[in-house]
C-alpha cells in the first residue's frame, strides 16, 4: 500500500508539467492553453528510501521492491466549474477516492504563459478552486442528506446516524467552509467514506520560477503565511512547499547518478518529488516498515498507530486473519547487528502480539496460521 494524491489547480499553473516531472513520464500533455489536460492522467512512482538498499545488502536479497505513490492529474478547474464552466468539474469524480489533495498554485510571473484570471494571485486562486470543490461536495452531499432524512423520519437507526454526521457538513459547506472544519468527533472514518473533496488533507505546492526554487519568493511566502495562519482552524495547518516545475522537468530527464549534483548546483537539498513525498507522509501521518529476506526486501506503507495484524493485512488479508505474532527488529538494530541472526543473538529481536503498534523502520516477519 502506498498513498495517492489528486492534483488540482487552475489551468496553466504547471499541474501537468509537475505531474510529468514527478512521474518521470510525458503522460500528461503540457501546453500554454486552458484545458490542455482533457482526460485524467494517472502515474505511479516508487518512493525513494535509502534504507531499502542497506537492508537488501545485509539480507542478500535478489530483488528490492519500494512502496509507491500515485498521482492523479485532472483538467484545470475554473471559476464557475460547478455550473458547467470549463472541463475540470467533469473529472472531480476521479479524485474522490484519493487520500490527499495536492493544490498546485502559480507563483511566478511569465508574460508568455496566460493566466485564466488575468494576474498572478495565489491566494485568490486558492479561493477559486476551493469554492468549486466545496460546491461540488455540497451538491453531492445534499442529495444524500435529503434521502437519509426521509428514512430517519421513519425511525431508521442507520439513517439517523447518517443525518447526524451529514448535517454539520452541509451546514459548513453552505456557509463557505470546507467539510474538514466540521467533521464530528470520532466520525472520521464515516466521513472518509463519503469521499468529500474538502474533507481531505491538502498540500499546497507553489510552482515558482527557477531562480526561486531554493528560497521561494513573495508569492510562495504569501501561501506559506496563509496556510500557517489556518492552523487549528479552517485548514488545520495545511502545509505548503515551493518547487519549480521547470527544474523538476529537467531533473526527470537526467540519469539518476547526475541528479544530486545538478540539484546541489542550484542550492537544492532534495528534488520536488522528495519534498512532496515527505510532506505527504507527514500530512497523512504515514510510516514505512520492511520485510527482508533472500528473495526480496520490500517497503510497506501504513498509517502511524496501525497495529501489527492490520499492518500484516497490507501484505495479504490472510496474514491478518491468521495472525499469531510478529518477529520485530528495529532498522538500526538490524543494521548494527548485520541482520536477523545477529539481532537475535544480541537479544534485539522481539516477539510482538496483536496490540503492538508498528514503528517506522521496523523489520517484520509475521507468524500466522490460516
Amino acid at each position: 500500500m502506498g498513498f495517492n494524491c489528486g492534483i488540482v489547480g487552475l489551468p496553466n499553473v504547471g499541474k501537468s508539467t509537475l505531474f510529468n516531472a514527478l512521474t518521470a513520464t510525458a503522460a500528461a500533455q503540457a501546453a500554454n492553453y486552458p484545458f490542455c489536460t482533457i482526460e485524467p492522467n494517472v502515474g505511479r512512482v516508487a518512493v525513494p528510501d535509502r534504507r531499502l538498499d542497506v537492508l537488501a545488502e545485509i539480507g542478500k536479497s535478489i530483488k528490492i521492491v519500494p512502496t509507491s505513490l500515485e498521482f492523479v492529474d485532472i483538467a484545470g478547474l475554473v471559476r464557475g466549474a460547478s455550473k458547467g464552466e470549463g472541463l475540470g468539474n467533469q473529472f472531480l469524480a476521479n479524485i474522490r477516492e484519493v487520500d490527499a489533495i495536492i493544490h498546485v498554485l502559480r507563483c511566478f510571473e511569465d508574460s508568455d504563459i496566460t493566466h485564466v484570471e488575468g494576474s498572478i494571485d495565489p491566494l485568490r486562486d486558492i479561493e477559486v478552486v476551493e469554492t468549486e470543490l466545496m460546491l461540488a461536495d455540497l451538491d453531492s452531499l445534499e442529495r444524500r442528506l435529503t434521502q437519509a432524512q426521509k428514512r430517519a423520519r421513519g425511525g431508521d437507526k442507520e439513517s439517523l446516524a447518517a443525518v447526524a454526521i451529514m448535517e454539520p457538513l452541509v451546514n459548513a459547506l453552505s456557509a463557505g467552509r470546507p467539510a474538514r472544519t466540521a467533521i464530528p468527533l470520532g466520525e472520521e472514518d464515516a466521513v472518509r467514506r463519503l469521499q468529500l473533496l474538502t474533507a481531505k488533507p491538502v498540500l499546497y505546492v507553489c510552482n515558482v520560477d527557477e531562480a526561486s526554487a531554493a528560497t521561494g519568493n513573495a508569492f510562495s511566502e504569501q501561501v506559506r503565511a496563509w496556510a500557517a495562519a489556518q492552523e487549528g482552524a479552517a485548514r488545520m495547518g495545511a502545509p505548503s512547499i515551493a518547487v519549480s516545475a521547470a527544474i523538476e522537468a529537467e531533473v526527470s530527464q537526467l540519469p539518476e547518478a547526475d541528479r544530486a549534483e545538478f540539484l546541489d548546483g542550484l542550492g537544492l537539498a532534495e528534488s520536488g518529488l522528495d519534498q512532496v513525498i515527505r510532506a505527504g507522509y507527514g500530512l497523512l501521518d504515514l510510516l514505512t516498515y520492511f520485510t527482508c529476506g533472500p528473495k526480496e526486501t520490500r517497503a510497506w506503507t501504513i498509517t502511524r498507530g496501525t497495529r501489527a495484524p492490520q499492518a500484516a493485512a497490507v501484505i495479504h488479508k490472510d496474514f491478518e486473519r491468521g495472525f499469531i505474532a510478529c518477529e520485530t527488529i528495529g532498522y538500526d538494530d538490524f543494521v548494527a547487528y548485520r541482520g536477523e541472526q545477529g539481532a537475535k543473538e544480541a537479544g534485539r529481536m522481539r516477539i510482538e502480539g496483536k496490540t503492538y503498534a508498528v514503528k517506522d523502520g521496523d523489520v517484520l516477519l509475521f507468524r500466522f496460521n490460516v
